[in-house]
């Protein structure tokens, strides 16, 4: 973490991650979500405000008038995992917690968009959100384009409700998208327009950023869904300043939460040796096909010493949780296992 810049110290003061003792909770209450703010929090008065689809437009009464839905959701930003990388990306610095679960209320998105009549050659679903700012040299309202197969996911939500209540300001009031599975910087907050394209969106945030790239002067792969991780409830307490752990000896059960945007999760492994040997761990219950999914491991931590915990997950479609990092560009999707150092003290 040598070197970081004031710039980079301002992002995070500004956004922040959940702390990872809240795994504890199925549900992540909604001041320990993590947050990502691009630009600014626009000034949003929900009287005036109205949602544009093609030549129609809706009030906030409007869509909380149609057809809702609730999905508890997992939402991970792109960028989780980026600071651990050598050398490091300059950007938000994220460590391990840029994610969080949340029951997201809303209308769902394909029957409005069916009702819009679809042209016939249409390719994507572009969303504009009210954020405006400058990037790249270029100044841009927040906007991502979505697949039209993927816009029509009976799951995609307008979601106007966060764990119950309105949407903060913070997370997109009075709307925002949500895409299950798919990393953060898709789920557009304040929304304002949504069209309907017959051509792939060109703009920054899809041509340029959230893309996966070893170098400036390449193209790269553009980010969609969420590589699969688990982390772990920290156990025992930490030290101040470098979060290591302290924890008597004895009997102690292992807990932590696992997910992946392509598939269920169907196995967490856990080591207490750095990676070197694992065990595989007991699941708990599916919350949500679109949520993380609890696990436990029983460790007979009697024997005082000094042990790295590592987890790692498997979703259903074979995908597993790397040892080492990708190292890219800008330090997308860093899906390694987080390693915790746990002195073990004798009692």
């Amino acid at each position: 973490m040598e070197g970081i810049s004031l710039e980079e110290l301002q992002l995070a003061a500004r956004n922040h991650g959940m702390p990872l003792e809240a795994l504890r909770y199925p549900v992540t209450p909604v001041g320990l979500h993590y947050l990502l703010i691009h630009y600014d929090v626009p000034a949003v008065e929900a009287e005036g405000w109205r949602l544009a689809i093609g030549d129609r437009s809706y009030s906030l009464d409007e869509l909380r008038g149609r057809p809702a839905a609730e999905h508890t959701v997992t939402m991970e930003c792109a960028g989780n995992g980026r600071a651990r990388l050598e050398p490091r990306p300059v950007s938000q610095p994220w460590l391990l917690e840029a994610v969080g679960t949340a029951r997201w209320r809303g209308t769902p998105l394909a029957p409005l968009l069916e009702e819009t009549d679809i042209p016939e050659g249409t390719v994507e679903v572009l969303f504009t959100g009210l954020d405006r700012g400058v990037e790249g040299g270029e100044e841009q309202a927040f906007q991502r384009a979505l697949p039209l197969e993927e816009a029509l996911r009976g799951e995609v939500l307008l979601a106007y409700e966060m764990n119950g209540a309105p949407l903060p300001p913070q997370h997109g009031f009075p709307l925002r998208l949500v895409v299950p599975g798919w990393y953060g910087m898709t789920n557009v907050k304040w929304l304002s327009r949504i069209e309907l394209l017959d051509e792939p969106f060109g703009g920054y945030q899809q041509s340029w950023s959230y893309r996966v790239r070893q170098s400036e002067e390449e193209a790269g792969e553009p980010l969609r869904r969420m590589q699969p991780r688990s982390l772990l409830v920290p156990p025992g307490i930490p030290e101040f300043l470098t979060r290591a752990r302290v924890l008597d000896a004895g009997p102690c059960v292992l807990r932590g939460r696992a997910w992946s945007g392509w598939a269920p999760i169907e196995r967490v492994q856990v080591s207490v040796d750095g990676g070197e040997s694992w065990a595989d761990a007991q699941l708990g219950r599916e919350l949500d096909a679109r949520a993380w999914r609890g696990w436990s491991w029983e460790w007979d931590a009697t024997e005082p010493g000094e042990y790295v915990i590592c987890s790692r997950a498997t979703d259903a479609a074979g995908n597993v949780q790397p040892v080492e990092p990708p190292w890219n560009l800008k330090g997308y999707s860093n899906n390694s296992v987080e390693r915790i150092q746990v002195t073990v003290r004798g009692r």
